[in-house]
């Protein structure tokens, strides 16, 4: 990964709120086609840093680029170049299935015509075509979370940011929706994914695991292990805890 150029590059990250720091010099760098886990305890800092990268908050200072843009000059086009999920799903509850994936279409700027299409397309992908006229209220938890992560990608972003996605949902749906994640890393979209679910640390490419606003450990779940002397992810991210 080294030899490849990163979409997402931080140096020094740091982001203050008054007297607080959330973000305590971050340092990392995100491959394309990468599953990449930012993980930590509620109130590590995970939140405050995806929001920077979407180009949503202004850190205080370091040197922050995504998909080559810079995070001072360049959000707007930082944008149009990704796409955002987060633990609310991102769904319009009083629209339809159908209405919410025109909807988005529209705002990533898919001309109309090929937006019928991949509307069409992600239906049948989804098996939703029967519900394509349903109100997003009235679907299952793991319906509305298939259909928000595919309508965040429906513009073939270089990126998508995955806020604590699975938050409140069951083992098996979970496991389910990391298909879909797997299958997007394959066309080549890095995923950048925050979770505080450590059994979701297996299934990434690299993990970075942050703790009150550092990042105290970033490499391969399994390199991690080793490194900790541990059998699972939750037992490295309780050793890092106590430390």
């Amino acid at each position: 990964m080294e030899n490849r150029q990163p979409v997402i590059k931080a140096e020094n990250m740091v982001k203050k709120f008054g007297a607080f720091v959330a973000n305590d010099h971050l340092n990392f760098e995100v491959y394309q086609g990468e599953i990449f886990g930012f993980l930590g305890a509620n109130g590590a800092g995970k939140t405050t840093a995806i929001r920077i990268l979407c180009g949503l908050s202004t850190p205080t200072s370091g040197n922050i680029t995504v998909g080559g843009f810079d995070i001072y000059r360049e959000t707007e086009l930082i944008k149009k170049n990704i796409g955002y999920m987060s633990q609310k799903f991102s769904l319009y509850e009083d629209l339809t299935v159908s209405e919410n994936i025109r909807l988005y279409g529209g705002i990533y700027g898919i001309p109309w015509r090929r937006r019928k299409e991949k509307e069409k397309e992600l239906l049948r992908k989804l098996e939703l075509e029967e519900a394509r006229n349903k109100l997003i209220a009235g679907l299952p938890l793991g319906w509305k979370q298939k259909l928000a992560f595919s309508v965040a990608i429906l513009h073939d972003p270089a990126i998508v940011f995955l806020d604590e996605p699975t938050g409140g949902v069951d083992p098996i749906t979970r496991r389910k929706f990391w298909d879909l994640i797997y299958e997007a890393a394959d066309r080549g979209i890095t995923v950048f994914v925050t979770t505080h679910y450590m059994d979701e640390a297996e299934y990434c490419s690299r993990v970075s695991i942050m703790d009150a606003g550092r990042i105290e450990a970033l490499d391969t779940p399994e390199n991690l292990k080793k490194q900790y002397n541990a059998r699972n992810m939750d037992e490295v991210f309780v050793k890092i805890s106590r430390k």
